[in-house]
């Protein structure tokens, strides 16, 4: 089953060498070009200062969108007012799509940084939130009854009860978050900065150079992984830690 993962990108890789045979390579490069390019990107150092400009941002976002996630998830899951008045709220805004509202933030924020991180914030906003709501609101009655009979104060309860058992539904969450905040700061670059992935993938595609449009694209799965992997890391470890 461990080789499975390696087999199948195996033959991804070489359908897609057997197909750019058939294109001139500015339509579809071959699979050995792109990591050639990839490499050169590397070792010049253009990719790693491209690539922590991203990271610069979608980070900042991801806390952000959790720390946010959690102050208003929690009231909604413990307040039926707060449902009603929140709830809609936060959906509506789901129907919204936020390359929609990326232009309206750049004008607002100007162009620096903080419409980024933002953006970023608000594209990891709701699968967090859910997962904070469901999270609190699983907790069985029974457990609720029995901090009551012991007297315990509404901070013990939110420090033994609430907070541990909305912990992994929320480490869920973050994880998909993880690699939302990659989508929300690769789709702000496009729309205006001189730095990040978004912007080499925007340059790539303006000069007609498929191959460092790829590169680029392959260094955003592999930072949106290595950003997964950090939070599931922590994620283990905190529930080692309780174990």
């Amino acid at each position: 089953m461990r080789m499975g993962p390696v087999a199948l990108f195996t033959l991804f890789l070489a359908a897609w060498h057997l197909a750019s045979l058939r294109y001139p390579p500015f339509i579809l490069p071959a699979p050995a070009v792109v990591a050639n390019r990839f490499l050169a990107e590397l070792l010049s150092g253009n990719l790693a200062y491209h690539t922590l400009a991203t990271l610069s941002e979608a980070l900042p976002g991801l806390v952000i969108g959790a720390l946010a996630a959690f102050l208003l998830g929690y009231p909604i899951a413990k307040s039926p007012l707060a449902d009603r008045l929140l709830s809609p709220f936060i959906v509506a805004s789901q129907g919204i799509p936020f390359i929609a509202i990326a232009p309206l933030l750049l004008i607002w924020f100007g162009p620096g940084a903080a419409a980024r991180i933002f953006l970023c914030a608000i594209v990891v906003f709701f699968p967090i939130t859910v997962n904070v709501i469901a999270g609190i609101r699983g907790i069985k009655p029974l457990l609720r009854d029995l901090f009551r009979s012991m007297n315990a104060t509404r901070w013990e309860t939110f420090a033994r009860l609430e907070l541990p058992a909305a912990l992994p539904l929320t480490l869920t969450g973050l994880r998909i978050g993880a690699t939302l905040s990659m989508i929300g700061a690769i789709t702000a670059e496009f729309l205006g900065t001189d730095r990040g992935l978004g912007f080499l993938i925007n340059q790539g595609r303006g000069l007609y150079d498929t191959p460092l449009v790829l590169v680029g694209i392959v260094a955003t799965v592999i930072t949106a992984l290595c950003i997964y992997g950090a939070v599931r890391l922590a994620e283990q470890s905190l529930i080692a830690s309780r174990g």
